[in-house]
């Protein structure tokens, strides 16, 4: 059964519609005041512009990415990427092991295990600003243990492949290596918490 805060979210936005939202998406306090009220609207705000752009190339996880499960209530507070507002999406295979939100360590993620995380940030100017889909896939034993056997790539907001540099993004995930290498949503938008 997939959350349903995102259809809640749409509903939101097709309701606002039109000059109503343009007022709505315009913040005047920084995104580190935010309360969660706040960031659900912002993500309202950004909600079906970040699906499209990342499927705008055809990419196979942007275009793809939201028929798999949520793993988090909604967005949190930013924290990580960037200061970029982060919701995590797990492929099938991924889903069970990930929302386990295993702190002690001792595990590995499935091989083929795949996350997206929507990334969004808020603009000096208070707009929502879309930033890119990161990807983590899990691989076999041995293709890239430099990086713990995960393969970090993105997808930019316009849908264009992100260059992306193994060591830069494991060199931060590391910090998490007694989860292998994945960092959970805020305990208070986990899943079941």
């Amino acid at each position: 059964m997939k959350f349903t805060w995102i259809a809640v979210a749409g509903m939101a936005l097709a309701v606002t519609g039109g000059a109503a939202q343009a007022e709505e998406c315009t913040f005047d306090k920084k995104a580190i005041d935010f309360e969660q009220a706040d960031i659900d609207r912002l993500y309202n705000c950004v909600n079906d512009k970040l699906a499209e752009g990342y499927a705008k190339e055809g990419h196979e996880i942007g275009s793809t990415y939201r028929d798999w499960q949520v793993t988090a209530t909604g967005p949190a507070a930013p924290g990580p990427h960037g200061d970029r507002f982060l919701l995590t999406y797990a492929n099938d295979v991924a889903f069970e092991e990930y929302v386990a939100y295993r702190e002690d360590g001792g595990f590995s993620m499935p091989v083929g295990s795949v996350l997206a995380k929507e990334s969004y940030k808020l603009s000096k100017k208070g707009k929502p600003r879309r930033g890119p889909l990161f990807i983590m896939t899990k691989m076999a034993a041995g293709e890239a243990d430099e990086t713990d056997n995960w393969l970090y790539a993105g997808v930019q907001p316009n849908g264009k492949v992100m260059k992306v540099k193994q060591s830069f993004c494991h060199d931060c995930h590391t910090a998490f290596s007694d989860r292998d290498s994945m960092g959970y949503p805020d305990p208070d938008v986990r899943l079941n918490q």
